[in-house]
């Protein structure tokens, strides 16, 4: 596994593409050249987001809109009356042709959500505004050359050390990897309470003499339908067929299809954000190139770690894009585009169930890929509340590092001051907090391709470093696991 490559910009300011405010969207930066998959799930754990090669973290506490990183549980995930509506729509439409005008309340109903009183989103169809990028241009390096030696290094580290046990810290390490893995798969201890309703039922087949066992064979007539019942109602007769595509960008299926994939892009930002792009540039920018490598561990899904697109062919036409990337604990959204013709269907809508669905399937295979990451979560932006309406959604605190279920009262806080800590406990600390006297010698630099060494090995050769309180900010910033595995470029 090729380690992650990343210099670091600082702090930048841009204008927001929330508020359109001119430089007052403030976050700190920095460009990967390599981004190994595990390592991009710590930092989006602590607040960073990628655009292309470009990762930022917003300043919440000094930015115009602050952004809260947001994630869904799929396996807790409850349909809504309004995305049942919006998938009967899709499912009438692929079934006979016919064309039905969206509902007026087709917005993720809040009705059953812990968050019912928040403000309704606007338009569920609005992806992320996509950063600026800064003018300051990454340091030119070879990658591969980098990954040659590192590999090199490490493996004359592996023989020199091969013989020594490991330390109580490592011990700590595995067995707390353990018991966190029994949690994200085993069962809970409170399994969740049966409703009445349902109590009832059971008591009455136990008078008509039905065993337990009969109760379980046959699917109940009433019985709720589940997200992929939905999806899965398509026959041979329908009028239209609509067949999804999971496309590695690095892959020549990507490759062959990019044509089409950057035809329908211009068509949506031209149409939908009144926005032409002059040149592919932006497409190449923000959606096309992505630091991460395709990953294929035994253990992993069958499509592998990496940055996917999933496309959305109907009779043979593209009609969507979601552009995602797959990691070790989540599937995370970059964007979502479509073509406007088809905004009857609620392309947005179903983009986002779909990959809820993609999720449930991952998760059956491997139980701790069970998030879908939605970027960011805007209170003080109205017409970006709409992701706050999946159920079982989760707020990241952008202090602690810790995620709370985004309540009624999380949205009050948000509605007094647009800046909040969310975790109440003020004695809760970031667990993995970097501390300058205990880590800062062991952050790994890269001074040219050749050349690597921690940066306590280079304060011995040089005497001091210029560059101390920077690589400070940036390991406080991506947190002390990151900032010893990550090879920081000076």
């Amino acid at each position: 596994m090729a380690a992650s490559i990343v210099q670091y910009f600082g702090e930048q300011e841009s204008k927001c593409g929330y508020c359109t405010g001119t430089n007052c969207s403030k976050s700190h930066g920095m460009h990967a050249y390599r981004l190994d998959c595990q390592d991009y799930q710590d930092l989006i754990d602590r607040g960073w987001r990628r655009c292309g090669s470009y990762c930022y973290k917003p300043i919440n506490d000094a930015t115009c809109c602050p952004c809260y990183t947001i994630k869904c549980d799929a396996l807790e995930f409850k349909l809504t009356k309004s995305n049942k509506r919006t998938l009967r729509r899709i499912t009438k439409f692929l079934r006979d042709g016919k064309r039905e005008s969206k509902d007026q309340d087709d917005d993720l109903d809040t009705s059953t959500s812990a968050n019912a009183n928040c403000d309704e989103g606007s338009n569920v169809n609005i992806s992320e505004p996509q950063p600026q990028l800064p003018d300051r241009k990454p340091t030119a390096i070879d990658v591969e050359q980098v990954a040659t030696n590192l590999a090199q290094v490490k493996k004359k580290s592996q023989a020199k050390h091969s013989g020594e046990k490991f330390s109580k810290a490592d011990s700590a390490t595995i067995s707390g990897s353990s018991i966190s893995s029994t949690k994200s798969g085993g069962i809970g201890l409170n399994p969740p309470r049966k409703k009445a309703k349902q109590m009832r039922l059971e008591r009455r087949q136990a008078k008509l003499g039905i065993s337990s066992e009969q109760l379980e064979k046959p699917k109940s007539a009433t019985a709720e339908k589940s997200l992929r019942d939905f999806l899965n109602s398509a026959s041979d007769t329908d009028k239209h067929k609509l067949k999804l595509r999971l496309v590695n960008v690095h892959g020549d299926e990507f490759k062959r299809t990019l044509a089409e994939s950057y035809e329908l892009y211009k068509k949506y930002q031209t149409t939908i954000h009144n926005d032409p792009p002059k040149n592919c540039q932006a497409y190449q920018d923000h959606l096309q190139v992505s630091p991460m490598k395709h990953e294929q561990p035994s253990d992993g899904p069958d499509k592998g770690y990496g940055s996917f697109h999933q496309q959305y062919w109907l009779d043979n036409k593209l009609i969507a894009v979601g552009v995602i990337d797959i990691l070790p604990s989540s599937v995370s959204s970059v964007y979502f585009f479509y073509d406007p013709d088809y905004s009857f269907l609620s392309l947005g809508t179903y983009g986002s169930l779909r990959e809820i669905d993609l999720v449930q399937s991952f998760a059956a295979q491997v139980p701790e890929l069970k998030y879908y990451y939605m970027g960011f979560y805007i209170h003080s932006c109205p017409k970006m509340r709409y992701k706050g309406k999946l159920s079982a959604s989760y707020l990241l605190c952008p202090e602690t590092y810790i995620w709370l279920e985004l309540t009624k009262d999380i949205c009050d806080k948000l509605d007094e001051s647009k800046y909040q800590r969310l975790c109440p406990d003020l004695s809760v600390r970031d667990v993995d907090e970097f501390l300058e006297e205990e880590h800062l010698n062991d952050v790994m630099l890269l001074r040219d391709a050749k050349s690597f060494t921690t940066y306590g090995r280079l304060v011995q050769l040089c005497g001091f470093d210029s560059e101390r309180h920077v690589i400070i900010e940036y390991s406080k910033l991506v947190g002390k696991t990151c900032a010893l595995r990550m090879i920081y470029v000076k």
